[in-house]
């Protein structure tokens, strides 16, 4: 029989989803922390969770195993993914609150202090190489999947798009503007930036696609030209394959640390930054809801600071 607290539990996953607009993805990890509460505090109703409750549950996460990592030990749960769960919690005390419903107040619960983030960003001359790594493919010119990789690669960096954001995408945007508007997390639209060479590698791209099928990034098979006709119908690239080609072209650049969409990201707003922008409007085009997570990348403007200081500082 459902508990009292596991109704709630429903009812607030549908009204994330449903009223906040909140992606699968989120209600369901939503979901899963919530459900770890429930089940290892043993509650049956919202006057269960209590500040005792609360600290137990802490030092359960806080000596839970972590995830394993090839080559090193499992040690315990990290503390970014410990606030997860306290965030999710937070956030259901909060929806119980705006229903009247009695519940142990959402500021009675603080997040583990963590570290700063570290960034592990590429050089100027790694990004260049990888950008240029698919060029490097047999025949690439005549090569509709090097075409594509090389359009997705100078897309994440002219963008700044989220990998889910790059999938989305159809092959209707107009190239004869510079900007298109895209709708990210929380189903917010924000516009973002075409560079020169992301409009003319999807132009290369596009023009070598005989189909007339909807995605922007599909799926061809291996080695095979457009011409050739070998395609895997209306599969749009997953963000899983986009991933791989990603690490693949890493590979192949000579970049011994590790790649991803996001590190492609991360490279689009220090660019930015390095030559200028300010913080506020890399807030806008990265679709940050809080300038806080934004302000991660403010270290690359030390050697700036060190710039000013030199210039303006006293050498008395």
């Amino acid at each position: 029989m459902s508990t009292e607290i596991e109704r709630l539990k429903r009812e607030f996953l549908e009204y994330m989803e449903i009223e906040r607009g909140s992606s699968l993805k989120t209600v369901g990890n939503y979901d899963r922390y919530l459900t770890r509460l429930i089940t290892f505090s043993k509650l049956t109703s919202p006057k269960d969770i209590t500040d005792d409750a609360i600290r137990e549950f802490r030092l359960h996460l806080n000596r839970s195993p972590g995830v394993a990592v090839k080559g090193q030990s499992r040690g315990t749960m990290k503390k970014n993914s410990q606030n997860y769960h306290l965030i999710a919690t937070r956030r259901f005390l909060k929806y119980l609150m705006k229903r009247g419903i009695t519940a142990l107040s959402p500021d009675r619960i603080e997040l583990a202090k963590v570290g700063g983030r570290q960034l592990d960003l590429m050089s100027s001359t790694e990004l260049t190489r990888l950008l240029e790594a698919p060029l490097q493919e047999p025949d690439a010119s005549k090569n509709v999947s090097a075409l594509r990789d090389k359009a997705i690669l100078e897309l994440f960096f002219s963008t700044g798009l989220r990998l889910a954001e790059l999938c989305s995408l159809n092959r209707d945007l107009d190239l004869s503007k510079d900007e298109f508007s895209i709708r990210g997390k929380g189903e917010k639209v924000r516009v973002v930036f075409l560079s020169e060479s992301a409009k003319s590698a999807i132009k290369s791209y596009l023009a070598l696609r005989k189909d007339m099928d909807e995605p922007m990034f599909v799926q061809f098979s291996r080695n095979k030209s457009v011409s050739d006709g070998d395609r895997n119908e209306s599969a749009r690239l997953t963000p899983r394959s986009i991933e791989r080609l990603v690490k693949k072209y890493s590979i192949i650049a000579g970049i011994s640390r590790k790649v991803t969409p996001h590190i492609l990201r991360h490279s689009f707003a220090t660019d930015l930054l390095e030559n200028g922008a300010d913080i506020r409007s890399v807030q806008v085009m990265l679709g940050h809801a809080n300038i806080q997570t934004t302000q991660i990348y403010t270290h690359v403007t030390d050697k700036q600071l060190k710039e000013i200081h030199k210039k303006f500082h006293s050498k008395k």
